[in-house]
């Protein structure tokens, strides 16, 4: 399963608007600026989180992005959803009523093992998603992120916060 690229975007621009303080919100120029992305593209993906009620945006000058909910009550399975959708990664098309060896009119009462497999494992990286959250994510950050870069990110985003 390969997700779009936009997935990692919103979800380290989601760990750096988890840190605004309250009331401030950050310009897609500046998180386009901060992850070295394509502002027109960054936009695109966040407005999927807005539309999803993720995060606020506003207007104007000091306008931009900011969290809809507190980072501990928003989890990866969320923002993965807002741009990904929640349809099932696997769909079957139930190619095994092509076997030429199955009986005309044979009708199969279950699913077949490889769709069931493949929903399961499906439902299990969600559920690994859903126990992540935004808050959970940035403890990691802040542990194995060197306190220079960490002290110097936060001080560069607070300067284009509006």
């Amino acid at each position: 399963m390969i997700l779009k690229s936009q997935v990692e975007w919103v979800l380290h621009c989601c760990a750096i608007l988890a840190g605004l303080p309250d009331g401030r919100y950050l310009s897609t120029k500046a998180l386009a600026e901060l992850h070295g992305l394509p502002k027109e593209y960054l936009s695109k993906a966040l407005q999927s989180l807005s539309q999803a009620g993720l995060v606020h945006s506003t207007l104007g000058p000091s306008g931009g992005y900011r969290l809809a909910r507190p980072p501990a009550e928003l989890t990866f399975l969320d923002i993965a959803e807002a741009v990904e959708g929640k349809a099932r990664t696997f769909v079957c098309a139930n190619i095994r009523a092509n076997n030429p060896c199955r009986p005309k009119g044979y009708c199969d009462s279950s699913p077949c093992a490889v769709a069931r497999i493949m929903w399961e494992a499906d439902e299990a990286w969600r559920q690994k998603l859903r126990g992540v959250t935004l808050a959970d994510l940035g403890e990691i950050l802040s542990r194995e992120t060197p306190p220079a870069i960490w002290k110097d990110t936060f001080e560069w985003v607070l300067k284009r916060a509006g």
